[in-house]
This record gives C-alpha cells, structure tokens and sequence, in this order.
C-alpha cells in the first residue's frame, strides 16, 4: 500500500528502511540536547581548562546574540505600533477584489466556559469587517460531555443570525486513526464545512481565506482588514499563510508573575521572528488559503503541534514553494492561569511542555525533504533544517548552561586547575558578560510595560512596578518553564511508543 509521507506522524507509521530513518531522525534533538550537556559536565571534570575556555566564548556568544536579537525586537514592536495606527479598512477600499473574499473562522472548542468563547465571537464581531463575509464554524469535541455541547449550542443560537453562515459540529470520539487534539477537530470541521456550506453555495477555494483561531483569541479591531492587505498584495496569496503576533492581554492583570514573563517571553519570541522571516513558521492562530488546505487534504489528525506542522506540511508539499507573511499585528490570548498558584505551574509546565513537542517536526522535515531531495530547493530546505535543529537544541540547553554548567569547572574541575589564573578570572568574565546581557531584560520589561492592555481599577500603580520587577526572574523562569519542558519532550520522542505525548488542552481561567 502506497503510503502518503506528508500524513505520517511518527516512525511507527512506516515500515523498513524509511522506519529505521525515521526512529533515527526523532532520537537526533534528544541526542544532540542531552549529549551536549553531558559531554559538558564530564569535560568540566576530565578537562576543565577547555570547558572553561568553551564558557566564556559561549558567554561571548550569547551576549551577541542578546544584542542582535534585541534590534529585532525594537524592530518588531516599531512595525507593530505603526501598524495598529494604520486604517487598514481605507487601505483595503483601495485595492480592488477586497469584498469579493470570505473569511471562514474555525474556532475548536473543547471545555472552556461561555465567557470566552462570547469573547472571542464579539471580537469578531466588533471589528466593523462585513459580517455577511464570514463562515464562522465552532466545532466542539463530543468527549466533553453533553453540558458543554449544549452550552455550544445555546451560543450559536444566540450568534448565528449575526453573520452569512455559522456552523457548529460536534467532532466524533474514537475516530480510528485519531489522535484526541485540536488537529483532529479541525480537520473534522473544514471537511464538514466544504461539504455543507462552501460547496453548496459554490464558493470559488481561491478566494477563501481560512482563519483558525484558539478560542481565547481576541482580535483587535481592523485585524481581518490588516489580512485581506496582506493577502491582496504578496506575491502569491495561495501559497502564504499569515501569521500575527499573539500578545498575552487577556488575563495579564490577575496572572502570577511566573506565568506572565513565561507568555511575555513567547510573545517576544514570536515578534522576533516576525522580522527573520526565513525563520518564521505558523503558530497558535493564523490564516491561510482554503485551496491550499484543500490540496493537502486538509490537517493530519494524528498530531499535537498542528499549528507549525501545516506550514511545513505545505513547505513540503510545494517543494518549497511555501512561505509565511508577518503581519506585525496582535491578537489578545490568554495568560496560563488556573485557580491557585501550583496547579497554574503544573499547567504552565505542561503547556511548556507541548509547545516543546514542536520538535516532533523536525524528524519530519528533514524525512519529507530527502524524500523530496530533487525537487526541493536545497539551500532554503537545508536552512530551514538547520535553524529546527539549532533552535530546539538552544531551546533545551542554553540556559542550563550559562545558568549552571558554566561553574563546574570551578566545582568539580579539581586543585590543578582551581590553582590556575583562568579559574579566578572564570567567575570575572563571566559576571561582566551576563552583566552586559542584562540589558536584554531591561528591553523586555520596556516592551512589556509598554505592551500591557488598560489596567482595571481594582489594581494600583504598584501592579506595574511589579510588572517590571518581575523580570530578574527570568534567569530561573526560562529553565524551568524553558529548558526542562524542552528536554522532557526531546527525551520522550527519543524514548518513542508509551511516552509520546498526546495533546493536552490548557486550562482557561479569566
């Protein structure tokens, strides 16, 4: 039987050599991660005067890469700002085919409560955008119990008289072959709405814009008029997708602090990329065309991270020819906040965590792009896997070794070489270099502070200064909601069968 590459989700969906490469290609992060921090603890001991010279050029390193990503971002938040100020509906007016697009909004739904799922619906509502231009589809999971579903129901009652057609489905429990997760309800919902509505109706594909939407995404006002702009004039509209910034305003004010550098630093992460676009893939909510989802048969339901794996399902698919426009233009999402401060780190943690599985693309990548090795354009496919390769392993081993490795020479590296010049000017360099690097979190409680939405009332001045404070904890934060999720999911796509992940549903609490 032939066997669709583009839909596979793991070695063991293949069989002989391609398993074999596979299984090798998801031990690889895990490999690489581990082996590194490994190697660094055991040449702290055997060999600490190399270690030590290895730290302080690694400290060089990141100090220059502080700085350089810290231009990125200034360069991000000015594209930002000076694109939230632009009427983006006059702009739109001005080019021609505008009002002959639809926007369909896939929202899945799993158990979160009326409130949010209202909010992001007025959101939608509220941006002034022709409202007899939407296909608005909510589809919930049917495994999470009939009060949610009616709940869901009560909702489109309420909403669907508000735009063209409004769609809700219940996606199926126990569908062979699926993998409980978001992917898989969207999937479920796109195929139901092509047959029920877009085809019925004889909508053309190529003038469909798809939008999938967490359901704590609150869009701000003229955010599809700033999409359709940047649909009406890249290069090639069907073979983009688009992706704003995902701000985390919804529930700022009453979150923990942990919590709120963890998602701030997300968003910093998100606007950096923003301006490396060679770098950038699809994250949480963003568009794309409905012909493309079509032509790739829509979302593989046997995934966790379906939002980055459809790009480079159609990088893969276009050979290439398949890329993402920044459109330096936020939305509001939640903050990972639940109803007491440890069961928000433990969910914070496991969030960190499936984000981390984001490494599952990288074995599939590089598989899909040997598979395709003569149509591929190599040197945008090797560069592609090289910025996945260096990311996740920076992801899961900077800061450990900055934060920690970089002193076990002085530890464990014994009297021959703590008598030495070198280990009395180790702990020097090394302070002077993190201290220079602490203007990367001076900008990021600028940018925060700047970024916060309107305070409620109910919070004094104090809350910013706290805001701001917040940040010398970043060092502690970005190990333990960074680099340890990280290697946990590194080390169970190694470890492969039971300790795979699946997909887990962030509490939403507002």
């Amino acid at each position: 039987m032939s066997i669709n590459f583009l839909k596979v989700a793991q070695a063991a969906d293949l069989q002989g050599r391609d398993r074999f490469l596979y299984r090798v290609l998801e031990i690889l992060p895990a490999f690489l991660s581990l082996g590194t921090l490994l190697a660094l603890i055991i040449f702290s001991y055997l060999k600490p005067v190399g270690v030590a010279y290895f730290i302080i050029v690694f400290d060089v390193y990141w100090l220059i890469l502080v700085f350089f990503l810290s231009l990125h971002l200034i360069a991000a938040y000015r594209e930002l700002k000076k694109n939230i100020k632009i009427d983006w509906r006059e702009k739109c007016q001005n080019l021609p085919g505008w009002q002959d697009l639809t926007q369909l909004v896939i929202l899945p739904v799993y158990q979160e409560s009326e409130e949010i799922i209202k909010a992001c619906l007025d959101s939608i509502i509220n941006e002034e955008y022709p409202l007899d231009k939407f296909i608005i589809v909510l589809t919930a999971e049917e495994r999470a119990g009939e009060e949610q579903l009616e709940k869901c129901r009560r909702i489109v009652s309420e909403y669907k008289t508000k735009f063209k057609n409004f769609l809700f489905t219940a996606h199926p429990d126990g569908i062979t072959g699926e993998l409980k997760g978001k992917g898989a309800n969207q999937g479920w919902a796109a195929r139901l709405v092509k047959q029920e509505i877009i085809d019925p109706q004889k909508f053309d594909y190529d003038k469909i814009i798809v939008s999938v939407f967490d359901i704590d995404t609150v869009i701000r006002q003229g955010y599809f008029y700033r999409l359709v702009y940047a649909w009406l004039t890249v290069p090639n509209p069907l073979r983009t997708s688009y992706q704003p910034i995902p701000v985390y305003n919804n529930n700022l004010w009453e979150s923990p602090f942990f919590s709120r550098v963890s998602s701030m630093s997300n968003t910093f992460w998100q606007m950096m990329q923003q301006v490396r676009q060679e770098k950038l893939a699809t994250y949480s909510s963003h568009s794309m065309s409905f012909r493309a989802l079509t032509e790739i048969d829509f979302w593989a339901p046997n995934m966790v991270s379906e939002d980055s794996r459809i790009f480079w399902h159609c990088f893969c698919h276009y050979n290439g020819d398949y890329r993402v426009e920044p459109l330096y233009f936020p939305v509001s999402m939640d903050v990972c906040m639940d109803k007491s401060n440890w069961r928000t780190i433990k969910n914070l943690y496991k969030q960190q965590r499936r984000w981390g599985w984001g490494v599952e693309n990288m074995p599939y990548l590089v598989f899909n792009v040997i598979k395709r090795w003569q149509t591929m354009p190599k040197k945008e496919a090797l560069s592609r896997i090289f910025v996945q390769i260096y990311g996740f392993h920076a992801w899961a081993t900077n800061a450990l070794i900055i934060a920690i490795i970089g002193w076990l020479p002085l530890i464990i590296g014994g009297t021959d070489f703590n008598a030495t010049a070198l280990s009395g000017n180790l702990p020097l360099v090394t302070r002077t270099l993190m201290t220079l690097a602490m203007f990367g979190l001076v900008l990021s409680a600028i940018i925060s502070t700047l970024l916060l939405p309107k305070r409620p009332t109910k919070y004094g001045f104090g809350k910013i200064i706290e805001i701001i404070i917040q940040w010398i904890f970043l060092p502690v934060i970005i190990i333990v909601f960074g680099s340890f999720p990280a290697l946990e999911s590194q080390t169970r796509l190694a470890l492969g069968g039971k300790w795979r992940l699946g997909f887990w549903v962030t509490p939403k609490q507002r």
